[in-house]
């Protein structure tokens, strides 16, 4: 027996739709990459460059747990191509700042997802 309420799209068809949509919730100046998680099928890794003064870049991994239902993971932060602290308060509220916008995006996309 199948879970009840699996994603039920195909990977890339989910990923040009992150790709298409993210740039909407994030901030105009700041730059995204959305991927396929090529190790999980339910998954995308998606880096945010922040346009501040800072330039830092964030990766994370979005993993859907169902259709509608998002898991995001912080799993580097960046500046000029080197790992950082994600623990200062900077980061850690654009961390927050972040994650809340791929919780909107991923309900932006409901109506896809959810089918």
């Amino acid at each position: 027996m199948t879970k009840k309420d699996e994603l039920r799209i195909d990977q890339q068809q989910l990923t040009n739709a992150w790709q298409r949509t993210l740039p909407e919730w994030i901030e105009e100046s700041d730059k995204c990459e959305v991927l396929a998680d090529e190790s999980d099928p339910h998954a995308l890794r998606i880096t945010i460059q922040n346009a501040g003064r800072q330039a830092y870049s964030l990766d994370f991994k979005v993993q859907y747990v169902d259709s509608r239902e998002v898991k995001v993971q912080l799993i580097d932060v960046e500046k000029d191509q080197v790992s950082v602290d994600e623990r200062t308060e900077v980061i850690q509220q654009l961390i927050q700042d972040y994650t809340r916008h791929l919780h909107e995006c991923a309900q932006a996309l409901h109506q896809l997802t959810h089918a």
